[in-house]
């Protein structure tokens, strides 16, 4: 009986005899392997951007919305109620253990004007903590304190685009800018943060007190959103069952009436997005391995030609006194050498072409060590599974008629 080594080293030989014939039984498994490296690589790749882009929305962040309301049987959507209010989110600051902030929050748009220069953008009235549950640092200046926010202060944030296309390269902190013909000093300009998962421009905002914008801007004295940034992510389903409990005593609804306000968490958000990016990466993972399954047919069509052409040698060694388990081992070896180098070799094109994909497609891809590792394993368990047919095929041959065998 030849030891593993030995095997292993016939198996060598019987490849090295026709070069090209095993170059193009191992390029199915090559191209395979590669399909699957690349494919799932693209398919993490996006999932990881995805989930980047939630993470920055905030800090553990949740948001609370108005409510709907109904006339003459007509259910109107959400804000359409003006069910929050400033003290609202002072109590959920307050009396929630769960939540580490909460602010106020009033949104509208309008024309912004610098000279002979203007530009439309989203008006967010904020709280002084703003920055920190949206994760959302300044890139020059500062943010707008606790105090600007109780005077409500004409001070304005620029997001990147707005400063951008109103001051060009230029600082801006120091200018004063218009909003709806008010005049608002320019403290600070936010980080870059490029655009959401819904493809909107998140740097095309400008922020200034939430109360400025109530009392200066809009005239009210309701608030449209609330802010919330709980604990950790292990405190969110938490919060939001304390938020709900909280306010439903506060508005005074009645067990059964329906919630005036909705709450929208990041949680919902990453689990939506991880399962479309799990079903993608999946269906990429598998269109790929049809080509490994195509390349394991064949390496069984290889391997069944080469036990034809190799019954007298089979013959030869039965009568040496190989056992049936001998030649079966031989063969199987052999199949799965075959798939295991085509493995190997796939796995680097498959790396190879996931990061051609990153520099030239601008596309994020994610190579993981172990799906590197799962994709040759599952490489060797093809060539395992694809050489049985022939290995016992072989094992079965007669040993006085594979001698007569020419």
């Amino acid at each position: 009986m030849l030891s593993i080594a030995q095997t292993y080293k016939v198996a060598f030989a019987a490849l090295r005899r026709n070069p090209l014939r095993s170059l193009l039984t191992m390029l199915g498994v090559i191209i395979g392997v590669g399909c699957v490296v690349a494919m799932v690589a693209i398919g993490q790749g996006a999932s990881a951007a995805i989930q980047t882009q939630i993470g920055a929305l905030g800090t553990n962040f949740m948001i609370i919305f108005p409510g709907s309301r109904s006339a003459s049987g007509v259910r109107h959507g959400i804000g359409s109620v003006q069910s929050l209010t400033e003290e609202d989110a002072e109590a959920i600051r307050r009396e929630c253990p769960s939540v580490a902030l909460a602010e106020p929050g009033v949104r509208t748009a309008g024309q912004i004007i610098v000279g002979n220069r203007n530009w439309f953008s989203t008006i967010q009235g904020t709280g002084a903590d703003y920055p920190t549950i949206r994760a959302w640092a300044t890139a020059k200046g500062m943010y707008f304190s606790e105090s600007d926010v109780r005077g409500a202060t004409k001070v304005v944030v620029l997001g990147a685009t707005v400063a951008e296309n109103l001051f060009g390269k230029a600082d801006p902190v120091g200018e004063v800018i218009r909003l709806r013909g008010i005049p608002f000093r320019v403290i600070g300009v936010l980080e870059r943060k490029g655009g959401s998962m819904m493809g909107q421009d998140q740097d095309d905002v400008v922020c200034i007190p939430y109360t400025t914008a109530q009392k200066r801007l809009l005239g009210i004295t309701h608030i449209h959103t609330i802010m919330v940034s709980a604990l950790s992510p292990r405190h969110m389903d938490r919060a939001a069952d304390e938020i709900t409990q909280l306010l439903r005593q506060r508005h005074r609804l009645a067990r059964g009436q329906e919630d005036d306000f909705v709450i929208r968490s990041q949680q919902e958000i990453a689990s939506m997005a991880t399962q479309m990016s799990s079903v993608l990466t999946m269906l990429l993972g598998a269109i790929a391995s049809v080509s490994l399954l195509v390349g394991g047919i064949g390496i069984m069509n290889i391997m069944l030609v080469s036990v034809t052409e190799r019954t007298r040698e089979i013959g030869v060694r039965r009568a040496l006194g190989a056992k049936r388990s001998d030649i079966r081992w031989q063969f199987l070896i052999e199949s799965s050498l075959i798939s295991g180098l085509g493995g190997v070799v796939g796995i680097g094109i498959g790396v190879l072409v996931a990061r051609l994909i990153a520099q030239l497609g601008g596309w994020p891809v994610l190579v993981q060590p172990q799906v590197v590792m799962a994709a040759f394993v599952f490489a060797g368990l093809v060539g395992i599974f694809f050489g049985i047919y022939p290995a016992a095929k072989a094992a079965r041959l007669d040993p006085i008629e594979a001698l007569r065998y020419e």
